[in-house]
């Protein structure tokens, strides 16, 4: 048995695409349930016409993690061990053939706790749009060439057995992982980014996590900086937290390895700025060295060759570095992150 679930919120522009996607499946999924929490436009309506089953939330104040945790429990108590959960977003179209791919990933090793799916960006969202489109790219080069080794199984769609989960929610229950919703659900409530808590749950629980190169899909982007502003905030602080969280283990290692190296990069990125505002500033001018002109011309390598897979002509955008515009633009949001974790300032969704 093969089930869907799907949280939404005001989901009526795009829920329908994503349920076409799903009849389209080469191993089309047996339920199809649309978790519709406090909506308020025609989400619903639009579920129901289109085949799937639809379940309201009740009082939930937990965003997505809560609508998970509400649909789970019912669909947990009834089923059998090796059946199957796909998680998707609302905005997430899966390629016609990813849940008969994923299946034969997770049916091939029984200690592949998720398998999760490489994203495009969709269209739209003009420049902002095109730079969420290329970061896409890139992700998804890095993936094929780890041969779907990952770090974080994404909410984008992600198939789960009901043993695995039922075996998050038993080491919950025990204390050893973190409560989640304090009943023991399957998500943790109390974070900003419930898929890479419950991929850390999944890693301590020694299962494996994969993200295949033939699982792909395609999500939606964020239409404007400010959007994506809010949206990378809440992963930077929510993947920060997750990591003081489970504190340092074997498996939080290679997270805190990032964390640092992200630090590294805001630091470095500061210096920069800085050198070269004071630099203009003073009327000194810019002074071009041997060694930091072979640095740039690395770093502009690697930027062509990482954009590859979206044609030549991206890649001859790449060379002009226009990209760095977003680089900075990360930075911040990377710092603001950082600030706003050591002050404990509000969490906001």
């Amino acid at each position: 048995m093969i089930t869907v679930l799907i949280p939404a919120h005001n989901e009526a522009a795009g829920i329908s695409d994503t349920l076409e996607s799903l009849k389209s499946q080469t191993l089309p999924p047996d339920r199809v349930v649309v978790v519709a929490d406090n909506c308020t436009d025609a989400t619903e309506a639009i579920a129901l016409a289109l085949g799937a089953e639809v379940i309201r939330t009740v009082g939930n104040t937990d965003k997505k993690a809560g609508a998970l945790n509400f649909a789970l429990e019912g669909l947990l108590a009834g089923a059998e061990p090796e059946d199957m959960v796909l998680v998707q977003d609302a905005d997430s179209q899966l390629s016609h053939d990813f849940i008969e791919r994923a299946t034969g990933h997770l049916a091939a090793d029984r200690r592949l706790g998720a398998v999760g799916g490489v994203f495009r960006g969709a269209k739209g969202g003009g420049f902002v749009g095109h730079l969420q489109r290329n970061e896409y790219a890139r992700y998804a080069r890095d993936v094929k060439r780890l041969h779907g080794k990952c770090l974080v199984v994404t909410g984008t769609a992600a198939l789960f057995r009901v043993r695995t989960l039922r075996d998050v929610i038993a080491a919950r229950l025990e204390g050893t992982l973190p409560p989640g919703n304090g009943r023991g659900g399957v998500y943790d409530t109390s974070v900003l980014t419930e898929d890479n808590e419950l991929s850390f749950a999944l890693l301590t629980l020694k299962y494996r996590i994969k993200s295949p190169a033939d699982c792909t899909l395609v999500t939606e982007i964020m239409p404007s900086w400010r959007e994506l502003w809010a949206q990378r905030l809440r992963w930077k602080r929510g993947a920060v937290e997750n990591c003081v969280q489970y504190g340092w283990t074997r498996v939080t290692r290679p997270y805190w390895g990032r964390q640092a190296l992200s630090v590294t990069g805001i630091l470095v990125s500061l210096a920069y700025v800085g050198t070269v505002a004071f630099a203009l500033g003073t009327g000194e001018g810019l002074h071009i060295q041997p060694f930091w002109l072979a640095v740039t011309g690395v770093f502009v390598i690697e930027r062509v060759v990482t954009v590859r897979l979206r044609g030549w002509k991206y890649m001859l955008a790449a060379a002009t570095m226009y990209e760095l515009l977003i680089d900075l633009f990360l930075q911040v949001v990377h710092a603001k992150a950082y600030v706003d974790a050591v002050f404990n300032k509000k969490k906001a969704w």
